[in-house]
């Protein structure tokens, strides 16, 4: 009997033994490969300054699908059928990308905008219904503080979907204020009031020049547009050094303020006269 054991014994070494070598070789050789090839994609996509998030989440998928593949070569070495394998894993994948449609949505529009980075932490931009200052970029989200302190979390495919508008992302910004004026004020007069409040802000850049000019009339006013440019980090505050300085241009009574459009009083009826 034990002669009839170790004769099988040796049949099925002899028959499986060297697949069964061949099998292992393939994982640690398959696993080495992997590792190697994931280290060089972190290599290559950091020195192109691609975000760490892409980075990680890349390298790591990369990494699962090649060390699937030495799996199934492995398995398919020891002579099992791996056929039926690939065709759940593909029913598998189907289903999950069926079930997660909305966050695959939200990871494609997150990896291109880490890609293309229309923004980055820090800008002031508007974007999904919603604006704010970037405080981060993830794979499936993009978070978001408003002025006064809240924050706004936003899915990628939103942000993604409509028009993005980025306040920060120039160096400088044309402030354009339209204020209205009384017409029996000289225009000359106005326009040097207002290059005096520009002149005094240093903050004002010389080059563009700042333009000041009239923007429409109306029944009751003249709107002149003043039109400075500023660097970036200082439209907010130039702002509203401008709009302070007009007003107190009208408190002191070196302009006027424009008239109320009068109502017009409806003149009767007149009718024909009768004759009797």
């Amino acid at each position: 009997m034990l002669e009839q054991i170790l004769a099988r014994t040796q049949e099925l070494v002899a028959m499986y033994g060297l697949n069964v070598i061949a099998a292992v070789a393939i994982l640690l050789l398959g696993r080495w490969a992997a590792q190697i090839v994931r280290k060089l994609i972190h290599n290559i996509m950091a020195r192109t300054k691609v975000d760490i998030t892409l980075i990680s989440f890349v390298t790591s998928l990369s990494y699962v699908a090649m060390m699937a593949f030495v799996i199934l070569a492995a398995l398919g070495k020891l002579g099992i059928q791996t056929t039926s394998f690939i065709a759940v894993l593909g029913a598998a994948g189907l289903a999950v990308g069926l079930a997660l449609q909305g966050s695959l949505s939200n990871f494609a529009a997150g990896v291109l905008m880490i890609v293309f980075k229309p923004f980055k932490v820090g800008d002031f931009i508007e974007a999904g219904g919603a604006s704010g200052s970037v405080q981060k970029i993830e794979i499936f989200t993009t978070t978001l503080k408003t002025p006064d302190n809240k924050i706004i979390i936003i899915p990628n495919s939103k942000v993604g979907a409509g028009n993005i508008v980025n306040y920060t992302l120039e160096p400088t910004r044309l402030v354009d204020i339209q204020t209205a004026f009384n017409y029996k004020d000289d225009f000359a007069r106005i326009e040097s009031l207002l290059r005096q409040i520009l002149d005094g802000d240093q903050r004002i850049l010389k080059t563009p020049a700042p333009a000041i000019g009239i923007a429409k009339f109306t029944e009751t006013s003249v709107t002149v547009a003043v039109q400075p440019w500023v660097k970036t980090e200082d439209y907010g505050a130039v702002t509203g050094h401008i709009l302070k300085k007009i007003k107190e241009l009208f408190d002191s009574g070196r302009l006027s303020l424009p008239l109320a459009a009068q109502p017009v009083e409806p003149e009767p009826p007149t009718f024909p006269s009768s004759h009797p």
